[in-house]
């Protein structure tokens, strides 16, 4: 049985370090537990590796991948979530190689994107497991990279061999960006950036200095589950519960009752999840169910919205969920992934700014009942680093209530970008070098800061700019999905297109919801909603709504609405088939 005390922190260089420490100190205490769900209804079935287990394992691949590769080169990680992904990551860490989280080839709609990151990695060895060996071999081809193949490398093969000690600054893995807004980029991640990044998170949410479970399913290849679920327990000695995306999508209450099962429990999860919570999980699910554990559910990836907090808080407050206990965060890849958080225990703090005013790069207040008022959360404060707006034309330095390009400066912030001339985004310097000496990373997201708390306004790069006014395309999609009940929730997509004269127009492609049966929909009714909301909230007259089947939206490999994508799709005429209201005028 684990003790809760937490146990004694050292400052290890790097993650294999931890892992060590962790195996010779506490080796019977439990380091990951996999919960896997064989049937619709099941409870969970739970592996664990205790932390001498992990070691072990971690150990024996190390020695693996050493004998098949040369220092510095790439290791793809293919394997489906669970122990082994764990093991095979750290095992690339321990080996001095450079480990490139990814997935199993089975992913729907990602092929093609695996394929584009492969051959930018260009890997020696891909790791994978026994269950998806064939589908792996099948992808890869012949004359592709050599397969280890985890579960089956025996545990005496590190018996006898020296750790290698990698150096801090060396990179330890290419953390794949999702795509949102142009092709994948691999972030060259330090051992010293990830160890930084993972010490600011657990003191973010105040986890440094109290017990903690990590309780988690977003994918390990993505950047919020890779430091969330990996090297925040690593870094703590504390355990971290895994189960896969796929299950938790089937049946969401299989998450809740992992939080409830553990005691401080501490998740994250995208926006989208609270919501699909409180749509889905039943009143006979939440009978036995209690939350009061839990000691912070991180929300972060996209756009936060005050309304899910409140909604989620609402629908499981008789299981004892405290209010305080919702943290909307702000990462990216380049910056490993935290940069800031709101603190657990904190109420949430929200903002109703001027839409008109926001628009034009000012975040002034508005009433919340103002039909034209936008509504945002405050995304906390930085974790162990500098957060600064910057008018991203000039690079000036900008102050609260000035709407500007967020830049980020720590330990934790990447060395660039894999293969790719990296200086723009990863070597900002402000115009006056006072206001912040030193090299930046630009993040390409829009914020200011309020009361002393970061904001997010939306993406450089998805800015509609129609009549020269500037439009959140997030705030028309909010607008877009609340129009008619047909559309669905937070699967749309406004963007700007090539207009007359030179000028740009805005499109809204959205899906359908599920419920609704696209024969049996006014298409041009919908689209009349659509387009009366959006005009009479933002003043944006939309040149074209298209209304497509559900998963027609692509998304990227972290679940998120690609925007880009979608656009590109649209100008290739690729929606022309589906049902649509047609252009305006």
């Amino acid at each position: 049985m684990d003790s809760r005390r937490p146990p004694l922190v050292p400052a290890c260089p790097t993650l294999p370090e931890y892992v060590r420490h962790w195996a010779e100190t506490t080796p019977d205490r439990r380091a990951f537990t996999f919960v896997e769900h064989p049937a619709q209804h099941s409870r969970g079935v739970h592996r664990t590796l205790t932390w001498r287990r992990l070691d072990v394992r971690v150990r024996a691949l190390a020695a693996r991948l050493a004998d098949e590769t040369h220092p510095g080169d790439r290791v793809a990680l293919l394997c489906p979530q669970g122990t082994e992904y764990v093991t095979a990551f750290l095992a690339a860490l321990a080996a001095g190689l450079v480990a490139v989280p990814l997935y199993t080839p089975g992913l729907p709609g990602h092929a093609d994107r695996l394929a584009g990151v492969l051959a930018d990695a260009r890997p020696s060895v891909v790791v994978t497991t026994s269950r998806t060996r064939d589908e792996v071999r099948d992808f890869l081809g012949t004359g592709g990279p050599r397969i280890v193949v985890a579960d089956e490398v025996p545990d005496d093969e590190g018996r006898g061999r020296e750790p290698v000690a990698p150096d801090a600054g060396a990179t330890a893995y290419l953390q794949y960006t999702s795509g949102s807004t142009r092709a994948p980029a691999g972030v060259e991640i330090s051992h010293g950036n990830v160890v930084a990044n993972a010490r600011q998170a657990l003191s973010a949410y105040g986890l440094h200095t109290r017990p903690m479970t990590s309780v988690g399913w977003l994918p390990l290849y993505h950047d919020m589950g890779l430091v969330l679920s990996v090297a925040a327990p690593v870094a703590r000695g504390a355990l971290s519960v895994l189960m896969d995306p796929a299950a938790f999508l089937h049946e969401p209450v299989r998450w809740l009752r992992l939080l409830a099962a553990h005691p401080d429990a501490v998740s994250a999860a995208p926006n989208f999840a609270y919501d699909y919570c409180v749509a889905t999980v039943t009143a006979d699910q939440k009978e036995g169910l209690r939350l009061d554990k839990v000691t912070a559910l991180i929300n972060g990836s996209e756009p936060v919205r005050p309304g899910t907090a409140d909604r989620f808080h609402a629908a499981f407050a008789d299981q004892g969920l405290a209010p305080g206990t919702h943290c909307p965060s702000y990462g990216l890849a380049e910056a490993t992934v935290f940069v800031c958080a709101a603190r657990p225990g904190e109420p949430l703090s929200r903002f109703a700014l001027d839409r008109d005013a926001l628009a034009a790069g000012k975040a002034l207040p508005a009433r919340p009942d103002d039909p034209r008022a936008v509504l945002l959360a405050g995304c906390g404060t930085p974790a162990g680093q500098r957060v600064r707006i910057a008018d991203p034309v000039s690079r000036a330095l900008l102050s609260e209530g000035e709407v500007g390009e967020i830049w980020v400066q720590g330990p934790n912030v990447g060395g660039g970008y894999w293969n790719r001339d990296s200086q723009e985004v990863f070597g900002a310097e402000f115009a006056d070098a006072a206001a912040g000496p030193g090299r930046w990373l630009r993040t390409g997201d829009l914020g200011t800061v309020l009361e002393g708390q970061l904001v997010v306004t939306g993406r450089l790069k998805d800015l509609i700019i129609v009549d020269g006014r500037n439009h959140y395309p997030q705030d028309v999609e909010a607008t877009a999905q609340e129009a008619h009940d047909a559309v669905r929730r937070d699967r749309l997509a406004a963007f700007a297109t090539p207009g007359g004269a030179g000028g740009e127009c805005a499109v809204v492609v959205a899906e359908h919801a599920r419920t609704a049966l696209l024969a049996e929909q006014d298409v041009a009714a919908v689209a009349r909603a659509v387009r009366g909301a959006v005009s009479a909230r933002h003043g944006l007259r939309l040149a074209d709504v298209v209304l497509v089947p559900p998963g027609t939206v692509p998304r990227t490999s972290s679940g998120k609405v690609s925007r880009a994508l979608t656009r590109a799709r649209y100008l290739e005429g690729a929606y022309g088939g589906r049902a649509r209201a047609g252009a305006a005028g």
